[in-house]
């Protein structure tokens, strides 16, 4: 892999992103001109890539500068952290008891082994922890763990929780939990690795992918480039894989408990206390808001009753004058 310093052939400004975001902009027009509710999610969306990247960028700058190993891994652990209150907070629709832990453990335990072994032997990078090297690679293991444990946790918990019956029939029958939940853990796993599974086979043949797309552009030759994205690939699999596989063991441990039963009040289905907590305090808040325009609408009223009466006695008065 070359690793030496190449020149930055590339010299953006705002106004470039903001031709890219226009076309984000055409399409949530066509959602909403044609009522297909994806617009404002996109734009949403496009607008956190904006500033997440560029907070991101801001930090990773002084980092990259300071050169430390200890900055360099408090940001691995902050991505996972993230990557972790993602998974939990925004993309799972339903939860188990003790989920947080496990999915940190799930992503710290893959990441950073696979992420330290890959860079330091299979891209030959002395010391593993260059920022440079190191951090978009953790980023992109992050990344890519996230998606494969939704998707394998969100499967396991609603086949636990809609179709409890198939796993205690099993469990009726003298089926170890282990086994009774073999179905289900191969699903899991199955559909979790199936992006990663058809992405590797479509390499290079149908499409051009952006690592190998970025080195090219970044000054690598074509071999370089093909090679650095072969290897980023295999670490990527085999950190989904790894991390949806802790998970699903964790989840299935969880909710079908020691004693071979299906604990589904150890499923939470609900909101996470986090969106709860805020629309509670939405709720509050308009609520106040509500009470106060009604007490000074009132005042309001009273003043002006008030006022009318007072006029209606003067002009009684002068009439009675005249």
């Amino acid at each position: 892999m070359d690793t030496g310093p190449r020149e930055d052939t590339t010299h953006l400004s705002w106004a470039n992103v903001g031709l890219a975001f226009s076309f984000i902009v055409f399409d949530a027009v066509v959602s909403t001109t044609f009522n297909l509710g994806i617009g404002s999610s996109l734009v949403t969306a496009a607008v956190r890539c904006v500033l997440q990247l560029s907070v991101v960028a801001l930090v990773l700058q002084k980092v990259f500068e300071t050169n430390n190993p200890w900055a360099v891994a408090g940001i691995a652990f902050l991505l996972n952290l993230m990557g972790t209150t993602e998974t939990v907070v925004n993309k799972s629709k339903r939860r188990y008891k003790h989920m947080f832990p496990s999915v940190l453990v799930g992503m710290l335990g893959s990441t950073i082994p696979v992420s330290i072994i890959g860079i330091r032997f299979a891209m030959d990078v002395e010391p593993f922890w260059k920022p440079e090297q190191y951090i978009p690679v953790v980023g992109m293991l992050c990344g890519s763990t996230i998606s494969g444990i939704v998707v394998a946790v969100s499967y396991v918990l609603k086949e636990l929780h809609d179709n409890r019956d198939k796993v205690e029939m099993y469990l009726a029958f003298g089926a170890s939990r282990f086994e009774a939940c073999m179905p289900i853990a191969k699903e899991a796993l199955r559909l979790a690795l199936t992006p990663n599974i058809n992405q590797m086979s479509v390499l290079g043949i149908i499409a051009i992918p952006g690592m190998m797309t970025g080195a090219i552009l970044g000054g690598s030759s074509v071999q370089q480039a093909a090679r650095l994205q072969m290897v980023i690939m295999f670490m990527i699999s085999s950190c989904t894989a790894l991390s949806s596989i802790v998970t699903t063991l964790f989840a299935l441990s969880v909710v079908v408990d020691g004693e071979h039963r299906v604990r589904s009040d150890r499923i939470d289905s609900r909101e996470h206390a986090v969106w709860r907590a805020r629309d509670w305090v939405i709720e509050k808040i308009v609520s106040g808001i509500k009470v106060v325009s009604y007490g000074t609408w009132n005042g309001l009223k009273r003043i002006g009753g008030k006022r009318d009466a007072e006029a209606g006695d003067a002009g009684e008065s002068q009439r009675l004058l005249g």
